[in-house]
């Protein structure tokens, strides 16, 4: 069918530039009729003919000739054009604007292409994450600006002389909340500046993580005992190799977050199995859950869910982001089920012999 198609084109080529000729050919027989009436003489038939015949070829070469030298004119004064598109959209991004969209005609730029493909996604990956950079200085700042205002209008409190001395404590107090706030904040950004680097330090060695757990799970005692939350381990021998410090950061911000959102008289599962070198973590609590729309954002950056009760709670939506983080140094995963008003289950998967 294919050849069909192409024979026919051939045919139809070859008709269409024979009805081209014959028209400049016609076109050479009144014009020469016209010069041989005006001198008065007339050759014979037969150099009458092939004066015509080779006027005619002499038009229809002259005319594939313009055509094409007028055509690769405006192709290089098009790829020229399109070449000096290519430099001004390169020094825009270079001064940090990055609104810019190189429109083309495929056909006419075929050397160019890749290059003005690869021109606006370099635009648009800019553009995004510098909206991005934008909105993390807008959220440090916030995160920064919150506790600040709260030291400094407490401490202007405090210059009262009449204060009773458990208002000053209580002021003392809130003073000495906001700071370790702002502590923590800065050390998550620390945190987090460090495994966003190309190349992490691991301290990797071989250690229980069972017995990790357990010790995060005590250390974190008088936050879920003064909750009266029942704690439920179902925890396997587990020897693993990775960074002891960083996962240690992993657990205690999983379960901190469990006991914080999880209300009194809660309950806390959690799940530690081994299969081969595969490890599977899960802590699964009964609290306030998250909504589905929110799960795909919990892992972002300053992201709060629920943000009238973080704000009453603590928190500056860091630590989800650092677990992620530091799951994938150790090239894990962890995923998030959850329905609002029914708690949480956060998984994660790492290898036991974890090999850079």
């Amino acid at each position: 069918m294919k050849f069909r198609k192409g024979k026919i084109h051939n045919i139809f080529g070859v008709l269409l530039g024979l009805i081209v000729l014959s028209a400049f050919i016609i076109l050479a027989f009144f014009i020469t009729s016209f010069i041989y009436k005006t001198i008065g003489k007339t050759p014979n038939i037969l150099i009458t003919q092939m004066i015509n015949s080779l006027l005619g070829i002499f038009f229809l070469v002259t005319t594939i000739f313009s055509t094409i030298n007028f055509g690769s004119k405006n192709y290089r004064e098009y790829q020229i054009n399109m070449f000096k598109s290519i430099v001004e959209a390169m020094e825009k991004m270079s001064k940090g604007d990055f609104n810019v969209k190189l429109e083309y005609d495929h056909n006419k730029i075929k050397p160019f292409v890749a290059l003005v493909k690869g021109v606006n996604s370099m635009a648009l990956e800019l553009s995004t994450m510098e909206k991005m950079r934008q909105e993390f200085v807008s959220n440090v700042s916030h995160e920064i600006q919150s506790p600040l205002t709260s030291i400094k209008g407490f401490a202007q409190v405090l210059r009262n002389n009449n204060l009773s001395e458990a208002e000053r404590v209580h002021y003392l107090n809130i003073i000495e909340t906001e700071s370790t706030r702002l502590s923590k904040l800065g050390d998550n950004l620390l945190k987090l500046a460090t495994l966003d680097s190309d190349q992490v330090e691991l301290q990797l060695k071989s250690y229980r993580l069972d017995k990790q757990i357990r010790s995060t799970i005590l250390s974190l005692e008088p936050h879920w005992e003064r909750k009266n939350i029942e704690f439920q381990i179902f925890m396997d021998e587990v020897e693993i190799i990775g960074d002891e410090g960083m996962l240690n950061q992993v657990w205690t911000n999983l379960i901190h977050n469990s006991i914080k959102f999880t209300e009194e008289n809660g309950q806390i599962k959690i799940y530690l199995s081994q299969f081969q070198d595969k490890v599977e973590f899960k802590i699964i609590d009964t609290g306030i859950g998250i909504d589905k729309e929110e799960q795909q954002h919990i892992f972002e950056r300053f992201y709060k869910a629920d943000k009238a009760r973080a704000r009453s709670i603590g928190g500056n939506g860091l630590g989800l982001s650092i677990v992620k983080r530091i799951i994938e140094v150790h090239k894990g995963s962890i995923e998030v089920q959850s329905e609002l008003g029914n708690g949480s289950t956060f998984t994660i998967y790492l290898s036991s012999k974890f090999i850079k």
